[in-house]
């Protein structure tokens, strides 16, 4: 099983009528990426949980992503420094 189809099987289950496709799941996947890497490895399905929590209130899935990204490697160079 692919992660797009986990994704859809998900979204089935959870009766939501949304799309997903293999850009919504690399959105996610490199958000938790950052979040993992950047911040501590549990972050990474809080911030994913975060996003869904935001996105279901309305905001944007692509700009929100990219905001969380960008918090996420700010504090990588906070701790670089």
């Amino acid at each position: 099983m692919t992660l797009v189809e986990w994704a859809r099987l998900v979204c089935a289950e959870l009766e939501l009528s949304e799309e997903i496709d293999t850009d919504d799941v690399n959105l996610i996947l490199d958000l938790a990426r950052d979040a993992a890497h950047s911040v501590a490895r549990p972050a990474a399905p809080l911030t994913a949980y975060l996003l869904g929590i935001a996105v279901g209130r309305g905001a944007d899935p692509q700009r929100t992503a990219r905001l969380l990204s960008e918090l996420a490697l700010a504090q990588t160079k906070k701790t670089n420094k």
